[in-house]
């Protein structure tokens, strides 16, 4: 694990791997290596660009939370016979639920309200929510129709409230966990 291991090499792993959260995706670079791979105006294309981008978020609050971890909890289970990735299935795994679902749940905002990425990307040949949402709220022919408007916006908004719902208690979980010491 990242987090676990001390020296230049997982340092230098670990910066290549939040160094997208500091350096910003270069759009025109992205479109044409995606046409160059026969990925642009795809799902998978728009699947890979959003993986490529928020990974390294992920990779941050993943690492930041394992590095909390008493290793004492790995050592007691080692000690009892377990192996690295029983370690990791039976005590690491339940303790990142609330950084899981958090990173969940930030990153779902995120890809679910892009429409820059999804307009350069895709390029218009896959529908999703927010081009659809942009292209009836600049049609012209609806902007007397707000209500229509705004009943997109609830209906688009529900699928987020929903994961939020389901995800609400590992994350209430996850902030008084860490309040007690």
């Amino acid at each position: 694990m990242l987090a676990r291991r001390s020296g230049r090499l997982a340092a230098v792993v670990y910066a290549v791997g939040i160094c997208g959260i500091i350096l910003p995706p270069a759009v025109v670079t992205l479109v044409l290596l995606l046409r160059q791979l026969g990925l642009a105006g795809t799902a998978v294309g728009m699947i890979c660009a959003y993986v490529g981008m928020y990974l390294s978020t992920v990779i941050f609050f993943v690492t930041g939370f394992v590095r909390t971890v008493p290793v004492s909890l790995e050592e007691a289970a080692r000690i009892d016979g377990a192996g690295p990735l029983r370690v990791f299935l039976t005590i690491i795994l339940p303790l990142l639920r609330p950084v899981l679902a958090t990173a969940t749940i930030l990153i779902s905002l995120y890809v679910w309200n892009d429409v820059f990425y999804a307009f350069f990307v895709v390029g218009g040949r896959v529908d999703t929510l927010p081009l659809n949402l942009f292209a009836v709220a600049s049609a012209g022919v609806h902007l007397n129709n707000w209500h229509l408007i705004f009943t997109y916006v609830l209906l688009m908004s529900a699928p987020l409230v929903l994961l939020f719902t389901v995800f609400q208690r590992q994350i209430i979980s996850g902030i008084t966990s860490g309040a007690v010491k």
